[in-house]
């Protein structure tokens, strides 16, 4: 199975336009499911209307302009394109950091609903050089959602005036979830559920703000500096080789340094401040996210580790990747590996078990 690659380039408004009229239809479909969702107790544990839902969308853009106005201005324009409204794209962008903020603030009653297993995946890696075979440190990741997302899945590759150039695995019509830049920044995800959500920043445009530095410091500073609408751990590593994996809720914030040894995350909070304001979580989905990052650490508790090995870690088919099954139908829709000191950045569609890797340049 092949990756879709959707190059766009020059201003943010520009970028926006070219976005939106590539994923016109396959954006308004998926706008009008993720809308539906976000007013449903089993993602949210609210029920509430449409026009409830894109008011708190609404609510939100004022936050990301303030952080981000050149991201915003390229969120808006894509949204023009698709003929949908800015609330709407903003809810496809960062529908799992959206959640977070209806938990927490939105209108009506709230029951105890733990997070949809759906909510709840993705392994993900960081290996020190002093970990590889050529002493360059790698990342990796696999994106698993409903396996309907699978069709979602594309490479953005942007060519902005007034900012570095980046490659960014993520699903059409998302600004970018996993990427890399032409400075050897790379940002991975995982996603958390915390009850501390607010209408903030969502995590898409902290990954495209972070693709935007020059090193890992840049990188972290966009996090500290974002009023964030709900949880994500992010994964982060830079060309010198420097890396840090960051919990972040709406109030809390715990970062871990790349040191030895590998860091493996998943979808739940290791550090007690992050734990402390988790969501009920799905039994399955707890299940699952220790035993991925059990499986994880074991895979990569070794030295002389290459791209190929983070592929094949991926690929493990015992916990990490994995088909859809009844009754919830989650997979791994595709997957990440890169090397940032070498500007290699290597993407898949679908299952890694099955389809192969292709390398993808960054914009010329």
């Amino acid at each position: 199975m092949s990756i879709p690659i959707v190059d766009v380039a020059g201003t943010p408004a520009e970028m926006g336009a070219a976005h939106g009229r590539a994923a016109r239809e396959a954006l308004r479909d998926f706008a009008a499911e993720r809308v539906r969702l976000a007013g449903t107790p089993a993602w949210t544990g609210r029920t509430l209307t449409r026009a409830q839902v894109l008011a708190l969308g609404e609510a939100s853009l004022e936050a990301h302009r303030a952080y981000a106005p050149d991201l915003a201005a390229e969120l808006e324009a894509m949204a023009e394109a698709a003929g949908l409204t800015p609330a709407e794209v903003v809810i496809v962008n960062g529908f799992t950091d959206f959640v977070d903020t209806v938990h927490a603030v939105g209108p009506g009653a709230l029951v105890a609903a733990p997070t949809p297993e759906e909510a709840m995946d993705c392994t993900a890696f960081l290996v020190p050089g002093g970990r590889s075979a050529d002493g360059r440190a790698l990342f990796a990741q696999t994106w698993d959602m409903h396996e309907t997302a699978t069709e979602h899945v594309v490479v953005l590759r942007g060519a902005p005036t007034e900012a570095p150039a980046f490659v960014a695995f993520t699903s059409i019509g998302c600004v970018g979830m996993i990427g890399m830049n032409e400075h050897g920044v790379v940002v991975g995800i995982n996603n958390l559920s915390a009850g501390d959500g607010a209408v903030g920043v969502t995590w898409p445009f902290v990954v495209r703000k972070a693709l935007q530095q020059r090193d890992l410091d840049g990188a972290l500073r966009c996090l500290s500096e974002a009023q964030l609408a709900g949880a994500h751990n992010y994964l982060l590593l830079d060309a010198e080789g420097r890396g840090a994996n960051v919990e972040a809720t709406t109030t809390r914030t715990v970062v871990t340094e790349l040191a030895s040894t590998a860091l493996v995350h998943t979808n739940h909070c290791v550090a007690p401040a992050t734990r402390a304001v988790e969501r009920p979580r799905d039994p399955a989905a707890v299940a699952s996210s220790a035993r991925r990052l059990a499986r994880g650490t074991e895979l990569l508790d070794r030295g002389g580790l290459t791209p190929d090995d983070l592929m094949a870690a991926t690929r493990d088919e015992e916990a990490v990747c994995y088909r859809g099954a009844p009754p919830r139908f989650v997979a791994t829709c595709g997957a990440v590996v890169a090397r940032p000191a070498t500007h290699a950045f290597w993407a898949v569609r679908g299952l890694p078990s099955e389809h192969a890797y292709v390398l993808v340049p960054l914009p010329a």
